[in-house]
């Protein structure tokens, strides 16, 4: 197996980070709706409005990529964009 295929650098996060409308029951539905699809689609809660997908090469972030403009709702602000593994570890987190 070629070593580079998994390094920090081959390795991908997909980030969904999102803003929606939910003004009438048609809105709440449609939001929690992309949210549901976001979980079954393998990605994990990063805090209020952002999601994570961990993907082991850069053709898998684009598969997914693909599936979250699939899914995107009628009204809001969606923005889908890919760091690499180096990237996210050397994120720093603050908890209060």
């Amino acid at each position: 197996m070629n070593s580079e295929r998994f390094n920090a650098y081959r390795i991908m996060w997909v980030m969904v980070l999102y803003d929606l409308p939910t003004e009438t029951k048609a809105m709440q539905k449609a939001a929690n709706l992309f949210r549901k699809r976001l979980e079954d689609d393998g990605f994990s809660l990063f805090q209020f409005s952002i999601y994570l997908r961990h993907c082991p090469s850069r053709e898998n972030a684009e598969v997914h990529k693909k599936r979250v403009k699939m899914m995107l709702p009628k009204y809001g602000k969606v923005a889908v964009m890919t760091i690499t593994d180096k990237q996210f570890g050397d994120m720093e987190i603050f908890h209060s």
